[in-house]
Parts: structure tokens; sequence; C-alpha cells
């Protein structure tokens, strides 16, 4: 593990402007970071303790780890407590792990699956005394989400840097919104954090995957389309839309 790395000041800005555009931390705040195993959460995990430290407010950090149990399929998979939890202890942060809320193979889908866990982290918020979600999603993220529910669901939306919820007793944030993947990947280069392998077995199977392709190839074809679509997501000219 890097434990010396520093975030180069081009990538600290951006975190810090999506941070500051959205209001997304106040001086006491007990903050949950949902860490799945992905590079993504690792690396946000990583990035709001470094910022625990340099900034100039105090709040409270966890991390927390929903255990599906997929790992228990495959003998030669360790626990989260060590595939994920040690990558993190280096830098000061404990994971606290809680099993999924059981879910039977027949109802299993991406779509219910990960309803099921959004539903068990807000009651873990609300139960523990959370009043902030931190999330692990990128400006790819945002972008992927906008043509799935464009192409899937017949809406223009998509996740925004700071969701409030439930009167504003919780907060959804992002604080990587400005990131791009590739971005965020270097970050866990350097830190030398590993994703964790998805055993889920609808994992490479999925909508996002297909939109996640679409936009690859678009990218290939016009390079600077993934600034522009972004630009776009907070200039709507509803005038101009049925």
């Amino acid at each position: 593990m890097n434990t010396s790395y520093r975030l180069p000041a081009r990538l600290n800005r951006k975190i810090g402007q999506a941070m500051h555009d959205y209001s997304m931390f106040s001086a006491g705040d007990n903050i949950l970071v949902a860490v799945s195993g992905g590079v993504d959460s690792l690396v946000l995990a990583w990035v709001l303790k470094m910022w625990q430290k340099k900034a100039p407010i105090r709040f409270n950090l966890t991390a927390y780890h929903i255990d599906h149990g997929f790992w228990r399929r495959d003998r030669e998979m360790p626990a989260p407590t060590t595939t994920i939890g040690e990558q993190l202890l280096p830098y000061g942060l404990t994971l606290e792990i809680v099993a999924e809320r059981e879910i039977s193979e027949e109802a299993r889908t991406c779509f219910f699956c990960a309803r099921n866990r959004r539903s068990q982290v807000f009651d873990i918020a609300r139960e523990r005394g959370y009043n902030k979600i931190a999330l692990g999603h990128h400006k790819d993220d945002l972008i992927e989400t906008f043509f799935l529910n464009a192409i899937y669901s017949g809406n223009i939306s998509t996740m925004i840097p700071r969701q409030d919820l439930f009167g504003g007793t919780l907060a959804l944030v992002r604080p990587m919104a400005y990131l791009e993947k590739k971005e965020v990947q270097q970050i866990a280069g350097e830190l030398q954090l590993k994703p964790v392998k998805n055993l889920c077995p609808l994992s490479e199977d999925t909508r996002r995957e297909k939109v996640r392709g679409l936009l690859q190839r678009l990218y290939a074809d016009e390079p600077l389309a993934k600034s522009s679509v972004f630009a776009a997501l907070s200039n709507v000219r509803r005038e101009y839309l049925l």
C-alpha cells in the first residue's frame, strides 16, 4: 500500500469543487461510506479519509459493506474482512460488515438486489445515526445512468451529486461526481487498491454494461462527447422538451 501518496492538485480540485457546488458536508456530519469492494468505492473511502484529516470542519466517517455472501461459493475467495477490510486498514479505515437481507435466488435480479441493498443501507443510517451516505459514483456513472433512463425507462434523469431524502434527515452524496472513471482508476493504481471480484452471476450481463459499450463506441468516434453530454445534464432547455 502506498500510504505516502498525495492526490494530484488537478484531481483534488475536481473533488473539492463537487463538494463545494453541492454543499456535501457540514461540521458534525456522521458519514456512512458505502463500500462494495469495487475500485470506485475503495477510492472514495480513501478520499474521504484524506479529506477528514485536512478539512477545516470535523466529521465522523465509517465504511460499511453489505455482504452478499457470494464469496462463499468460491473456495479460493477470502471473506470481505480480508479482501476489502485489509486494503482499508493501512489508510486508517476500519470496515463494518453487515450481512445482506435474505433474497431468494428466484427473486434475485439486478433491480431487486440493488433496491434491497439501498433500503438496507438507509435503515442502517437511520438506526445508527448517520446523516450522510457517501457513494462512489463518478462522471461516467452519471452519464451512463442518463442514457439508461432514457433508453429503458423513457425518462430524462440521472443520479445527482447530492440528493436529500426523508425530509432532509438523510442525504446521498457523490464526492467523485466530477472525476472520470479513468481518473479514479489512476488514483487506485497509485494507492495499490485492488477491486474485489464480483461473483454475482448476473454481473457481466446487465443493461448498464450494454450502455457502457455503446458510449465507448461513441467516445471513440467523438472524443469530446463525454464532456458535452455531462455539461448538458446541467444545461436543460425545458422549453424545447415535450
